[in-house]
This record gives structure tokens, sequence and C-alpha cells, in this order.
């Protein structure tokens, strides 16, 4: 199994995860003899996963049912086990596209934290790609290298405990693309310029209060970057949905009167017939936003190497 390569069986070793619905879900590590407890009964690892195919619907002691899913970068953000507050997908996705990210490339990113982030960029840069990721905490970057060792993915990666402020990424000029995720990324600043690449490569800074921007975007221009810009994603969902509505009536004895030569003061056309008609009704599709959203997550400063 691996988060970058997908298989069709379930293997003894595999992380899995059990869905139980949209809103319920979790990862489980496959192994044999292992036995894992769930609203619907127990699910037994060596008869009912091992051997398994990927999105099989299996069945619990209690006989509810759940699916069994391939990990992807996606769904490990949904699930994993939070060592430090995340990224999600709403911000990953752009982060991607504006760091002009490809198979391929060479990223470096600090800090590692939960490794929701270094999942999508490992992902988004194989097969022949790597990610350079520094942790300043030790547990959590033993955490992250074991994580990366089982999913698959620790050809693609270098974990290094350090502190990215004080000793940088620990490579010069080959990088396309830096991701700054710490307090005080401005001190950073020139670190990531040593590790792009000569020209061209992309920088981009994750920062939740304002004032943390201004001093990075200055300490960018301080070192030369060009195109600084401020961006800020808030994802607003909207509730679709069939509604009826009666349909008035607009004028259809006006047209009806015009037609007939209609006088306001001859009294015959009073009470025509028209004002009588039923009134119908039609079913169109509504667009709703819902009451709640997801606010401010924090701010993404993009920014070029020249």
């Amino acid at each position: 199994m691996s988060f970058v390569e997908y298989g069709d069986t379930i293997k003894d070793g595999d992380t899995a995860i059990v869905f139980l619905g949209h809103e319920s879900m979790f990862p489980v590590k496959v192994q044999h003899g292992t036995v894992t407890q769930t609203k619907y009964g127990v699910i037994r690892h060596s008869t009912d996963l091992i051997g398994k195919k990927y999105g099989s619907k299996v069945t619990c002691s209690k006989g509810g049912w759940v699916f069994i899913l391939h990990p992807t970068p996606e769904l490990w953000t949904m699930n994993l086990p939070h060592r430090t507050q995340i990224l999600y997908s709403t911000d990953i996705s752009i982060i991607t596209m504006m760091l002009e990210l490809k198979p391929g490339s060479i990223v470096c990113e600090s800090g590692t934290g939960s490794g929701s982030l270094s999942h999508a960029l490992i992902r988004t840069v194989a097969p022949t790609g790597h990610l350079y990721t520094v942790e300043f905490h030790q547990q959590r970057a033993e955490k992250a290298k074991e994580e990366f060792r089982e999913h698959g993915v620790e050809h693609l990666v270098t974990v290094t405990n350090q502190d990215v402020c004080k000793n940088g990424f620990g490579v010069s000029n080959i990088a396309d693309a830096v991701f700054l995720d710490i307090p005080s990324p401005w001190e950073a600043i020139g670190h990531a310029k040593s590790a792009l690449k000569a020209e061209g490569g992309r920088i981009c800074s994750f920062s939740p209060c304002i004032e943390q921007v201004q001093r990075t975007c200055l300490a960018m221009e301080e070192y030369g970057f060009t195109e600084i810009n401020t961006l800020e994603i808030l994802l607003r969902v909207y509730n679709v949905r069939t509604i009826s509505l009666q349909i008035p009536d607009l004028g259809k004895a006006a047209e009806d009167n015009s037609s007939t030569g209609f006088d306001s003061s001859n009294t015959s056309n009073q009470g025509s017939p028209c004002a009588n008609l039923q009134q119908g009704t039609v079913q169109f599709k509504s667009g709703v936003p819902l009451r709640e959203m997801v606010g401010h997550t924090g701010y993404l400063t993009f920014a070029t190497k020249s």
C-alpha cells in the first residue's frame, strides 16, 4: 500500500480507512489477528479485511456494514491524528496550484507538523520529485518519519529535525518551491531564498495573523522577491434544493382586455372570468448558502524569486 500508488487488495500492514458515513470514518492499521470495534460490531482483520479489495462492503458482527477505502491525502487530512493544527484541502489545493507543483518538483517545507500538507505535496511531486521537510520538535519529526514509512512514501521525503530559522533546510539552489508554516516566517526567508533554484522559484508562507504577514512581506522585499501577494480562502457551501412556487397572474386579463378594446369606463368587461382562473405552481432549483461556514484559517502569502 502506498499513498501515491493505488493498490487493489488489502494487505497485512496497510493503512486503510473505515468508512461508516461522510461524517464518520477513521484510519486503521491492518494486522493479522487484530480486531477493530465499531458501532456496528467487530471487524476481524484476518477474515474481513486481508485479501479483500479496497472499496469492499464489509459486514460487522452486529449485522451493520462499513466500506474499506484506500487512503488518499484528502482522506488522511480528514482522519489523521492531530499533533498540531493542520491545513485542510481548501488551503492545500490553492497552495499546490500557486506554487506551480508538478511531478518531478523539488519542494522544501517547514514545519512538518501532523503531515497533512506533506502527504499532498508528496502525491503531487511523485514519482520523480522529492520533499525536504523540516520539523523543530523532535518527537513530531520521528512520528512523521514513522508515518511516511508506513504509508510507503519514505523514498520521496527527507525529514530533518532542526530549527529552520537558524539552520535552514539543509539544501541549496535546488528547490522549485518553499512552504513555510512557522510562527516567525520572516526569520526563514533568507534560508528559503538559499534553498530555491537560481531563478523563478516560488515561496508560500501560511500565517494566521496579519501582523505576521506584514513582517513576512517586508522580509520578502528585502531579499529581492517579486510578485508578492496575499490571499485568504473562504469556502462557502450552498444548499441546493427543489422548491415550488405559485405562478402569479401578471396580466393575462389585461392582454385579453387590450385585444378586445377594453375601456375602463365600460362596466360590461368587469368581473371577467380571467380573474377567477386557478393559479398553477412551478418547481425549480434554488441555491441557498448555509447559515454557518468555516471562517478564517490563515493568510497565504506568495512570492517569486527573481
